[in-house]
């Protein structure tokens, strides 16, 4: 049976290089830093580095930021963290050309942060992002070359 690649933790873990989609390269090539896991960051910190990313044109990378705050935020804010996280990588799919995957993703990600529009936490532009996902969900185009993500980007407070 072949080894695993394994983080210091002795988890399996994929230890192949990625592009700037999170797309897994072959070994030895030269690829974008990955977001370190577990990373403990207060919600400035958070929008900062996952807008950072986004404008960058890794959506893949800032859904990793959204995902350390999902799990480590309170639980009335689980669901805005996710619907963020879903967003990401629905833009993700975007950018690979995965039309499907990225209208089921930005739709249930614009689902998720619905129920905070009318009260917007940390100043997310949560209405905002919602139009922002739907549009681009129906938008996608077909057999066109895939978008820019960070063309696409969204800001995630105004």
């Amino acid at each position: 049976m072949a080894e695993r690649d394994r983080d210091d933790e002795g988890r399996a873990r994929n230890a192949r290089p990625r592009d700037g989609l999170g797309r897994p390269l072959p070994y030895g090539a030269e690829g974008v830093p990955r977001q370190p896991e577990g990373v403990p960051r207060t919600v400035d910190e958070t929008l900062r580095e996952a807008q950072r990313l986004l404008d960058e044109g890794k959506p893949f990378h800032a859904h990793e930021v959204f995902e350390d705050a999902w799990k480590s935020g309170p639980d009335e804010e689980r669901e805005l963290w996710r619907g963020l996280a879903q967003l990401a990588v629905g833009l993700t799919h975007a950018a690979r050309g995965n039309r499907n995957g990225a209208a089921s993703l930005l739709h249930r990600g614009a689902e998720n942060l619905a129920p905070f529009a009318d009260r917007p936490p940390h100043g997310i532009a949560v209405p905002a992002l919602c139009e922002w996902a739907t549009t681009l969900a129906e938008s996608v185009p077909r057999h066109e070359r895939p978008p820019d993500p960070a063309a696409l980007a969204p800001r995630l407070t105004p």
